[in-house]
């Protein structure tokens, strides 16, 4: 089974962390690829963030399909940018971060509180659990007030950040499980897990597993009729998409 990783930025330090959490999860037999776009924002915090990496995003999964033969793929961030669309251009699983943590926080805690970035995220956080019909359940979407980078810069701040906060969401919002808003938060799991006294959950692990176990039940994508393959026709200025990648 390969499994391709997509991290919708272009920092390339934080799509390794999300590789090597991937590695420790994945199952005997998995193969990771592990991959940031060749072109994007560096990090993603804004709606202009967000719909300047999904090109980047659509573009490595056609070559997954077309050159790697991946067999499922993980849109590691926790805007889920382009997951829809993903769904499009290929018949393979496609499982977006944030739409796996919620799905999997379902099953272990009645209801769920979200730790983000900066202040103005808080509002895209809401809207993306508005659209998966989350919202009974979420409790609260607070900020660390960090961008993304700072938490690749200085580890130790942005690990106090998300305590602070994740501990205000157990304590006066009544969170009983806490879903990490970002892909680069992977490696303060643990860390808050032994802090908190709730299950903690970054979105890469649960994706992978989800997107492990529809592979293993020969599930795919359903073509009949809104995500079918788009119909062919001229697009002009994305020069990273070869002259056959748009032809479906």
């Amino acid at each position: 089974m390969k499994i391709k990783l997509i991290n919708p930025n272009t920092t390339l330090e934080m799509t390794e962390s999300i590789r090597l959490v991937a590695e420790k999860y994945k199952a005997a037999g998995t193969e990771i690829i592990a991959v940031s776009p060749k072109t994007g924002p560096d990090s993603i915090e804004t709606f202009m963030d967000d719909y300047l990496a999904v090109p980047g995003v659509l573009k490595e999964i056609i070559d997954g399909d077309r050159k790697e033969h991946a067999d499922a793929y993980v849109i590691a961030c926790f805007g889920d940018p382009g997951l829809k669309a993903a769904r499009e251009v290929t018949t393979k699983p496609v499982v977006g971060i944030a739409e796996a943590a919620i799905l999997i926080s379902e099953l272990i805690a009645p209801s769920f509180s979200i730790i983000s970035v900066l202040d103005r995220s808080v509002q895209i956080t809401r809207e993306l659990v508005y659209g998966y019909g989350a919202e009974r359940r979420c409790k609260s979407v607070r900020s660390t007030g960090l961008e993304v980078l700072e938490f690749n810069r200085n580890p130790q701040k942005g690990l106090e950040a998300l305590k602070r906060e994740a501990e205000k969401a157990v304590r006066e919002d009544g969170a009983e499980c806490i879903l990490l808003g970002c892909a680069g938060f992977v490696d303060f799991v643990q860390d808050l897990r032994k802090t908190l006294g709730v299950p903690v959950l970054d979105g890469v692990v649960p994706a992978l597993k989800l997107a492990e176990a529809m592979v293993g039940a020969g599930l795919s994508t359903s073509k009949i009729n809104t995500w079918k393959k788009p119909e062919n026709k001229e697009i002009k200025g994305f020069p990273m998409f070869d002259k056959d990648d748009l032809a479906f």
